[in-house]
């Protein structure tokens, strides 16, 4: 508010600018404030002087203070580094208008024009660090009171345009609204400029406006000609995203924000979500704004079973199009969605209103990312050059949940800005556009644990933000493309078949290749003469000596004497997948009766491809160095374990033996191999694993080419069949099980069990009218929900005497229950956070407060923000922290309370419930990432291994069925499929290896899920306990200890992992 003494109607202008809350009002306050005291509006940089010279206002200085510090950093050169410089900015998202900014600090006239005529986007965005620190910098808390005051960080898309649009208006940026720009308009002849193509017809000042600077912000569907996009595309995902109105009553206020819930490790939540809804969702993120945003990502089969979709069509376009959604039913969809993960605390939800007055709710599809495959062009014409720069979706689309999108924009914008002070400076153009790639590359690596902590020395510079630095990555002459005369191609879209993960080394290369060098392993071995890949392995010995080659102490030679072919073949299959990690393409029959040639050559070279580099000396190859995926062989080895557990639970006939624990501590297993005991023949193969042998379908009976067969459990499957019979859910080791009723396949959170029907696999919830879940099938929230035990029980300990019960005493049982597994700190285990908010908050609080009696470690937010937040008071009155109120359940209160007051907290930092529920999202929001960067690469990598499929059944079929071509075509294709197979490979790999992650992820949410429920047993009374709590309490003990023994060997296996790495790299041993 004004000053009630004040009559200057400046005074009124600028506070009507301030609290500005529409784009037209802002323009018009702007408008007001510059009649008032003689100002042309967009005169650039000298405009802001003017205005902060006559504008004598209590109010306004702390503003000018804040801007003034931005402009007086020496990138700058008070505002004449680009005093000469003509630019086009193009769009007014917050990427364009951050842009805008800053070639405005450097003093470049800059114009902006934008289609729209308002800012109606109520989606919320989440902030990093270091965006939080430059838009404070910028006046954010006195253009938007409530910035970054609750416990997530993040800002709906309208109140950053319009800080934004206020910033640059103040700046002397000239915006033109409504204007829609079409494309270039080359220079006619020499001594002219370049200019732009814009609908409607422009005022003739705009018309005649030459440029030699063009910034595009204009979103993914606009990118300049000249450019070239890349198609990034993983498995369909639809996301949904929705605003309800925020009252900002009592009761709204008091619900807390989820950071973000992911059915990666948190399957319960979502299981007790389909249950009283009906919703199947893969995840789900609220933020509390200035509405109540959610966003999730629905299935689509659910849409289809709720009437969302009308039908099911391939074209996602055509899909997810206004003709096939129902609003209605969306509308019902997102509400009970929303209901159910806020414990329906949020009341009665009314739909906030979109641009065109309609509910502001979504559904859209992110299957497919854009991003250019160059962030800069140049362009010349009679001798005028013009300088073009990507920010914003239209240099990279971000993955949503990632939540990266606004920082590595404002990132992008800073580096487009450094480019256009360094073509300023008369910099070689080639040389601009070799820095300006050279920082492309590391764009889409960041995040605000890889950049420098010290957030508050960011500025234009790359060297202040970015670590390890290096400009000269790419070299001028690696961008030639892209200096040129007017580009009149279109803009291509060049279908990316997605990242084949690490490139296939040791590829096959050629058959004659592969001979040479399975005759050299095998040589030695009595009996064994390999002079083909095809009839001399027919016996199975030549197999057997490759094994025993690579892992010598499995099985003598003179123990094969005797045994069949058929069975020396199993054997050593068995052996190849459980001790090397080598999963079989072919079945054991195939081998013997040399019915697939291909395959065995596929097999082959896997060996060869894995093994390559390994000396064939005789039992030189040690358990340390093997070359196989060390993530596949134990993801092999703990899915064995499950269901010989699963087993034995289940009361199934084990043989009288007790199973090994092969989830062992270390990759390649230390223990004991299996050998045979004295006068017990090779396990012949099952019954099940020759029954179709390979070339059939284990569940749809389609033939099974060499690039589509999937080996489990001894069978053979199309990667398309083997999934969940429920939910469809592709299967992975260690996350699935067949259940011996029906013998289909589910994931762990859909398996049957025993004696029971699962719910909903025979009738899912048809009705299109989704229930309001109650109180008493509502959860305490996405991570407070303690979930009914498990159907499954994790791994045994891997104790070599009969399991016996274990008796604790009361403080051994507590101490278990807040077990932390942390080896020595010089072994670096992956880091494991925890996963409620009570323990994120303890963590926090015990590694945070430096200096006040708490053990020190490692900052977990950035040293400015620490620093702003204790340090810098409120610069006026309208910037005092409007702080919301957040509730805890009493038990996550007290032991706040308790752990304050016992390091004196309380005292000395007022805020710090404030500042530990903060960090404790952030660690949320970290882990919620995590997963979703997880699920999208495991998306892509699906899609990929499609790709490859196809392909490869193209190759074998030409094999197969063009027996009459020339012998020097089919090594061609041999060849082609060969490197097919590897490619493969390579992304199974991958793929094991981001289930190694998810598997940690999900020990961690067990184990907080667990260590939940055996505090409700232990906070009981020992004298109230009845035996039936007892039981069930130990039970509960012996999971826990499960998981933890899990947990252990997960750390353990990276932690091998890492020092055979470290041990096989050159120089090592010296």
């Amino acid at each position: 508010m004004a000053s009630p003494t004040s009559t200057n109607p400046a005074h009124a202008h600028f506070e009507s600018f301030l609290q500005a809350q529409l784009c037209q009002d802002v323009l018009s306050s702007f408008q007001g404030l510059c009649g008032a005291l003689g100002i042309e509006p967009g005169g650039g940089l000298p405009q802001y002087h003017k205005i902060k010279a006559q504008l004598n206002y209590w109010s306004a200085k702390s503003l000018w203070a804040k801007l003034d510090k931005r402009a007086d950093q020496p990138e700058y050169q008070q505002g004449r580094a680009c005093a000469s410089t003509k630019c086009l900015v193009v769009g007014a998202g917050p990427c364009g208008l951050r842009a805008a900014v800053e070639l405005a600090l450097l003093g470049a006239r800059v114009v902006l024009v934008e289609k729209r005529t308002k800012f109606s986007r109520h989606n919320v965005l989440h902030l990093w660090p270091f965006t939080i620190h430059d838009l404070r910098a910028l006046g954010a808390k006195k253009f938007y009171g409530r910035f970054c005051t609750g416990t997530l960080d993040h800002i709906s898309i309208r109140q950053l345009q319009l800080l934004l649009l206020k910033v640059a208006l103040l700046l002397g940026v000239e915006i033109h609204w409504g204007v829609t720009f079409i494309g270039l308009q080359p220079p006619p002849k020499k001594g002219c400029g370049w200019r732009a193509q814009l609908q409607p017809s422009p005022s003739p000042q705009l018309a005649n406006y030459e440029f030699d600077v063009l910034i595009s912000a204009a979103g993914g569907k606009f990118v300049p000609e000249g450019f070239t996009v890349r198609e990034m595309r993983g498995k369909l995902a639809i996301g949904i995203t929705v605003n309800f109105v925020n009252r900002r009553t009592v009761e709204e206020t008091q619900v807390p924000e989820i950071s973000g819930v992911a059915r990666i490790y948190n399957q319960s939540f979502f299981q007790n979500l389909l249950k009283a809804t009906g919703i199947d969702l893969e995840n789900i993120v609220y933020y509390k704004d200035d509405t109540h945003y959610f966003v999730m990502t629905a299935k689509k089969q659910c849409l289809l079973r709720l009437g969302v979709l009308r039908q099911d069509w391939q074209d996602t376009d055509r899909l997810l199009g206004n003709a096939n959604v129902v609003p209605e039913a969306l509308q019902r969809f997102a509400r009970a969605a929303a209901d159910f993960a806020t414990n329906g605390k949020l009341g009665k939800l009314e739909f906030a209103k979109d641009a065109h007055g309609r509910p502001d709710i979504s559904a859209f599809d992110f299957t497919s990312m854009m991003r250019a495959e160059s962030s800069a062009r140049v362009q010349e014409k009679h001798g005028a050059r013009l300088l073009l720069g990507l920010v914003g979706d239209c240099l990279v689309e971000p993955f949503w949940p990632l939540g990266t999108g606004v920082a590595r924009g404002f990132l992008a914008a800073f580096d487009a800005a450094w480019m256009v002070k360094r073509w300023a400076e008369g910099a070689e153009p080639l040389e601009v556009l070799a820095e300006r790639e050279s920082l492309y590359q590391l764009l889409s690596q960041t995040s605000p644990d890889n950049m420098h902590r010290n957030v508050a020395q960011y500025g234009l510079d790359p060297a202040t933000r970015y670590p390890n630095l290096n400009l000269r990555a790419v070299t001028p002459n690696q961008v030639r493309d892209l200096y040129d005369v007017v580009a009149k191609e279109p803009v291509r879209k060049k279908s990316d078949k997605i990242d084949g993960g690490k490139p296939a080394t040791g590829s096959a290369g050629t058959q004659e290749e592969l001979l040479r060098w399975c005759q050299e392993q095998t040589a030695g071995y009595p009996g064994v003469h390999v002079t083909d890949l095809s009839t001399s392995w027919a016996d199975g010995l030549a197999l057997c000596a490759l094994v025993h080659r690579l892992r010598p102490g499995l099985l003598e030679p003179s123990e094969l004497q005797g045994v069949g072919a058929l069975e020396a073949t199993a054997w050593a299959l068995r052996m190849a997948e459980h001790e090397l990690g080598i999963t079989p393409v072919l079945s054991a029959k195939a081998v013997v009766t040399g019915s697939d040639p291909l395959g065995l050559i596929a097999y082959l070279s896997h060996f060869h491809s894995a093994f390559k580099s390994m000396p064939h000396n005789p039992g030189s190859v040690s358990q340390g160095s093997q070359g196989t995926s060390s993530a596949v062989l134990f993801l092999g080895k703990l899915h064995r374990t499950l269901q010989r557990t699963r087993a034995q639970e289940n009361g199934e006939d084990t043989g009288g033996k007790k199973p090994r624990l092969e989830v062992d501590a270390k990759t390649p297993s230390t223990e004991e191999p299996p050998v045979p005991e004295a006068g017990v023949p090779l396990t012949p193969p099952s019954q099940h694993q020759e029954a179709g042998a390979g070339d059939l379908c284990a569940l749809c009976g389609e033939h099974l080419y060499i690039l589509e067969r999937l080996c489990a459990d001894g069978r053979f499957f199309h990667r398309s069949c083997f999934r969940c019979h429920t939910c469809e859910a592709t299967l992975w080791p260690g996350g699935y099980e067949q259940h011996p009723g029906d013998g289909h396949f589910y994931c762990l959170q859909h398996l049957p069990q025993a004696g029971h029907k699962e719910e909903g696999s025979d009738k899912g919830p048809e009705s299109q009218d989704l229930p309001t879940p109650d109180e008493n099938s509502m959860p305490s929230g996405p991570s407070g929900a303690v979930t009914p035990q498990e159907r499954t029980a994790p791994a045994p300990s891997p104790s070599q005497p009969p399991r016996q019960r274990i008796r604790l005493s009361s403080p051994e049982r507590k101490q278990l229950s807040s077990l932390n597994l942390t080896p020595d700190p010089e072994l670096e285990p992956p880091p494991k956070p925890p996963r409620s908010c009570l323990a994120l908050a303890r963590q926090a609080l015990e590694g945070s407060f430096v200096g006040w009696g708490m053990p020190v470690r490692s900052p977990q937010v950035p040293v400015a923000m620490e620093e702003e937040e204790e340090q810098s008071p409120p610069s006026s009155e309208e910037e005092t922290e409007e702080e919301e109120a957040v509730a805890l359940d009493s038990h996550t209160e007290q032991a706040l309370q308790i752990l304050a007051k016992n390091s004196g907290t309380m005292d000395k930092y007022p805020t710090w419930r404030r500042t530990l529920l903060r960090r404790a999202r952030e660690e949320e929001m970290k882990r919620f990432c995590k997963a979703q960067a997880v699920q999208r690469r495991l998306n892509e990598i699906e899609t990929a291994l499609r790709e490859l499929e196809a392909e490869g059944m193209k190759l074998e079929l030409a094999l197969r069925s063009q027996s009459r071509s020339p012998e020097q075509q089919k090594a061609l294709w041999v060849e082609q499929l060969l490197q097919l197979v590897q490619k493969k490979n390579s992304l199974v790999a991958e793929e094991a290896e981001l289930m190694i992650t998810v598997q940690e992820l999900k020990l961690e949410d067990k184990q907080w899920q667990l260590d939940q429920e055996l505090r409700g047993y232990m906070n009981r009374e020992e004298t109230l306990k009845t035996p039936a709590d007892r039981q069930a309490e130990d039970q509960v003990l012996r999971k826990l200890l499960d998981v933890v023994n899990q947990r252990d060997a997960l750390i353990r296996f990276q932690e091998e992992r890492r020092l055979s790495e470290l041990a096989s790299e050159p120089g090592a041993q010296g």
